[in-house]
């Protein structure tokens, strides 16, 4: 094997960490968040990216990117959390093309009571992970990160 197929390899390895560590606090999350607040992770993840919106809302393209979902994955989950009153939509006075998505009153309340749950099982799953030797480097690495990313620049 030469340098370069190693490089593949060590990469590969950290593709795998990764992926492996992600499983581990996604099905954690998803079995607690479904049990107390009857929400799955990216419909929490979708309730968490407008809740920091602070007053305003989504593009339905924007929100697509915050779950990592297609455009119609994403209008699928939008028309269930619309039919349970978690969020709606609105058209852009600006461009009657756009349309938005926000948060109501019921979806903040479900997502203030979900927060202090999907913070303890991240915490508690982070600590699990780092007790076992594959995942403690990247669990190492994850509380190591800024506190804040800092904005992109387009070159």
């Amino acid at each position: 094997m030469g340098i370069g197929d190693d490089a593949v390899e060590i990469r590969a390895q950290g593709w795998r960490t990764l992926a492996a560590l992600h499983g581990l606090i996604d099905a954690a999350l998803e079995k607690a968040l479904q049990t107390e607040h009857q929400l799955s992770v990216v419909e929490y993840t979708v309730l968490d990216a407008l809740s920091r919106q602070d007053g305003w809302h989504m593009r339905m393209q924007q929100l697509a990117r915050a779950a990592a979902l297609s455009s119609s994955a994403t209008t699928r989950l939008v028309n269930r959390l619309e039919d349970r009153s978690l969020l709606t939509r609105v058209l852009c006075q600006d461009d009657r093309r756009g349309i938005y998505t926000e948060l109501t009153a019921s979806g903040r309340a479900l997502f203030e009571a979900a927060r202090p749950t999907h913070d303890e099982v991240l915490a508690a799953t982070l600590a699990e992970a780092e007790r076992l030797p594959e995942l403690a480097p990247l669990v190492d690495a994850l509380h190591h990160l800024p506190a804040k990313v800092p904005a992109r620049t387009s070159a």
